[in-house]
């Protein structure tokens, strides 16, 4: 029984009064002991099969049934004529009275109505807006060093570290930090943070609602997500009063969500028009980073000032049929993974005061192998969702395959044999990953550090197409949290790489730890834009003429 305990449950069962004995007239209970079956949900293999199959199952009539539907009608009408298919209804039609016809006809139409009504609403991405700051906030990583030694605030050997961390983050020389954080006065205050809220998101929403010729007053749900920096009122309020919205509108404040957010804001937009028809929904992702600067000395809270710049995204949704023409996409899933209840995972991104009492985030060095699992189950979940039949009839096989004869081991690869008839063949080989590149024609993965782009592309098997939008969103304007994968999008609509039908792939992660996906279809051919697009003024420079080419 050793090692088993975990696949053992207890039971305390009333037994009632007991009827003789020394212990007659009382209540007895005893403690049954049962083997439980293993908890399958955490074999992310086993959910991406039980998934499949689920679908599978789903639709399985209709891919039974419609073939055989098709071939019988299509053999009983190809036997007719014209003049003999048009006499067989005629004939059929006159056996029945004018009032049984009527009320054949008013049952369908009533059907199909209730049937209409009663489906999920498409949700539409009509456009969205990404903040380009001014040309003073920018800073190069020579001058972020400099401006940071001139604070006084870090000693030589945080400068040191900081410098190491930038020149191999894969940021640029062109991303933008507020003027406070280099300032000796203490930045992390309600007044600077309100500041900078104020700036880039207004700065967005005025962008966002000239693209779309849209009223604020029309706007009928709101979203807005900022991790770090939460007033009160909240950021929602803010806009409310900017704006002079209207006095029914739903608002929402998400906050400590981390770098993920932005697909939970528009989970919840998403919920919130489903539930509200013909209505107009804004979302707003955003991030304070003079807020959640540390002037302190711990290397592994140190990491967040070397990556997280000044961004904001505001994307107008709507549920509205009339909407359809003008629409850009169309929303087809959304995938969520929380990992909050694994000790590791909750604690791998964490905002603490260090020894000298200075607020910032802590960054484990296990977040990498946290990040990893987190995503692993995002994919697997997502994946009978969106991969064709055959990538998933493979890797099915390959799973059945390593099961039988692998005794645990990889998902894919070669089968080795062992000299002794005794000894069951092992799967040694790596396992096989499915080929997410037939299941989308675009990827807008966060842009959260150079070494994380790297383990994802090496893991999911992506091209440096494919990573493009990602790689250059990081070098043009740094981690800029939840809106990062908006700038990425932006660059593929600049660089005009969008066509009707083309499915795009959002994958976001944060502190928590998240993993979230959001998957759209694009409505028509997108043109580059003439304005109000973040990448006009840098395009011809992106990719740097230094690197490879993508």
């Amino acid at each position: 029984m050793a090692g088993e305990e975990h696949l053992l449950s207890t039971e305390i069962v009333n037994r009632g009064i007991e009827s003789s004995g020394p212990d007659a007239g009382s209540q007895t209970f005893s403690v049954r002991v049962r083997r439980r079956l293993p908890d399958f949900v955490q074999s992310v293999n086993l959910k991406y099969v039980k998934l499949g199959y689920h679908y599978l199952i789903n639709h399985g009539i209709y891919l039974a049934t419609i073939p055989v539907l098709v071939l019988v009608f299509s053999a009983e009408v190809g036997s007719l004529s014209r003049e003999e298919l048009w006499r067989k209804l005629w004939d059929s039609t006159a056996r029945y009275d004018l009032a049984t016809v009527v009320a054949f006809f008013g049952v369908f139409v009533f059907t199909l109505t209730v049937y209409f009504m009663s489906r999920p609403r498409s949700i539409y991405l009509i456009d969205f807006a990404c903040y380009r700051p001014s040309d003073d906030l920018k800073v190069s990583k020579e001058q972020f060093i400099e401006l940071a030694r001139k604070s006084g605030k870090f000693d030589e050997a945080s400068l040191e570290f900081q410098k190491r961390i930038v020149e191999s983050s894969g940021i640029g020389d062109e991303s933008y930090v507020p003027k406070a954080v280099m300032s000796a006065e203490n930045c992390c205050t309600m007044k600077e943070g309100r500041a900078e809220a104020s700036m880039v998101m207004l700065g967005a929403l005025d962008e966002l609602f000239e693209k779309t010729r849209i009223r604020p007053k029309d706007v009928g749900i709101l979203v807005v997500n900022c991790s770090i920096f939460n007033p009160t009122p909240s950021l929602s309020a803010m806009i409310i009063n900017h704006y002079k919205m209207r006095g029914n509108i739903l608002s929402f404040n998400l906050g400590g969500m981390g770098c993920s957010a932005g697909i939970i804001a528009l989970d919840l937009a998403r919920d919130m028009l489903q539930a509200n028809p013909n209505n107009h929904a804004v979302v707003v992702s955003t991030e304070m980073v003079a807020y959640n600067w540390y002037p302190g000395r711990q290397r592994s809270m140190l990491i967040p000032n070397c990556f997280f710049r000044m961004g904001c995204s505001a994307v107008l949704l709507s549920n509205r049929r009339r909407d359809y023409r003008r629409a850009k996409y169309r929303l087809e899933h959304i995938v969520r993974t929380h990992k909050g209840a694994d000790d590791r995972s909750f604690r791998s991104v964490y905002q603490e005061e260090d020894d000298q009492r200075f607020k910032g985030l802590r960054i484990s060095r296990e977040l990498m192998e946290i990040g990893g699992d987190a995503l692993k189950t995002n994919i697997t979940t997502l994946g009978p969702l969106v991969l064709p039949f055959s990538e998933q009839l493979i890797f099915f096989a390959t799973l059945v395959w390593r099961h039988l004869f692998g005794g645990g081991g990889g998902g894919g690869g070669r089968v080795s044999s062992s000299s002794s008839s005794q000894q069951r063949p092992s799967y040694n080989g790596k396992p096989y990953i499915p080929d997410y590149k037939l299941a989308f024609e675009h990827f807008c993965v966060h842009a959260a550090s150079k070494t994380v782009l790297d383990e994802l592309q090496r893991n999911l098997e992506l091209s440096d197409k494919n990573m493009e939008a990602s790689r250059m969103t990081l070098h043009r304007f740094g981690n800029t949290s939840s809106s990062s994968i908006w700038y990425e999008l932006a660059y593929l609509e600049a660089k005009e790489r969008v066509r009707r039908g083309d499915r795009v792939w959002q994958l976001a992660f944060g502190s928590g730890f998240k993993c979230n996906s959001a998957v759209w279809r694009s409505m028509r051919r997108i043109k580059r834009p003439s304005t109000n697009n973040p990448w006009l003024d840098c395009l011809h420079t992106h990719p740097p003429a230094d690197q490879p080419p993508l």
